[in-house]
């Protein structure tokens, strides 16, 4: 399919709607750069309403595209469907509406082709995975062996049982009883400083009897 059949001369048309359709291959998609589809079959039916200040542009796609796999990264088939509507608005000001186009007064054709391939692409789900067991074994055992978190049915992720068994509380309380224990009162210490606070003589600080064995 050649660009040039995307490009539709909105000059010579006459008031009203005119239907275009499109069938979308590989060849389509292997043409666009960075594309998340690998190739697919779908079938864009495209219905431009011409008026006096605009074009009303109406795109209905369905079909299927593959996509790669979310777990194994193999391809997979996903079926895409959607309606979605452009105005392409005949004026000589840019528009920071996106679903506005705007037409300037020297341009006398329009060009479907990318707006086609951002409609499949934004009609495909988040997260595309095989059905359970059509995922690539070998790609699969190899992710086995790394894998920290488990699967659930429908390809969401949850967390390693082993995980869930964490006491909190009980390192809490290991925490605290250590910290009252750090900071336990010494018994000695405190009968030390009562004696001389309440003037004891008979109280030698051993550190002064240390002294008295040094010579002169």
């Amino acid at each position: 399919m050649s660009d040039k059949e995307f490009v539709i001369p909105f000059v010579g048309l006459k008031q009203g709607v005119h239907e275009f359709n499109f069938e979308i291959g590989k060849a389509f998609f292997e043409s666009i750069e960075y594309s998340i589809v690998l190739e697919g079959n779908v079938y864009v039916t495209f219905l431009l309403d011409k008026k006096e200040t605009m074009l009303i542009g109406d795109y209905t796609i369905r079909g299927t595209v593959k996509a790669s796999c979310g777990r194994c990264n193999d391809p997979v088939d996903v079926d895409v469907e959607g309606e979605f509507q452009l105005v392409y608005k005949f004026d000589d000001k840019p528009s920071e509406d996106e679903s506005l186009v705007i037409v300037y007064p020297e341009e006398y054709e329009i060009d479907v082709k990318e707006s086609i391939h951002e409609f499949i692409s934004v009609s495909i789900p988040s997260r595309t995975v095989h059905k359970e067991g059509e995922c690539n074994e070998d790609v699969m055992k190899i992710l086995s062996e790394y894998q920290v978190f488990t699967l659930n049915e429908d390809g969401s992720v949850k967390p390693d049982e082993e995980y869930d068994d964490w006491d909190s509380d009980e390192e809490e309380d290991d925490t605290t009883d250590n910290w009252e224990s750090e900071n336990e009162p010494d018994e000695d210490t405190d009968q030390k400083e009562d004696e001389v606070q309440n003037g004891d003589d008979d109280y030698i600080d051993p550190r002064w009897n240390a002294l008295k064995g040094l010579k002169k």
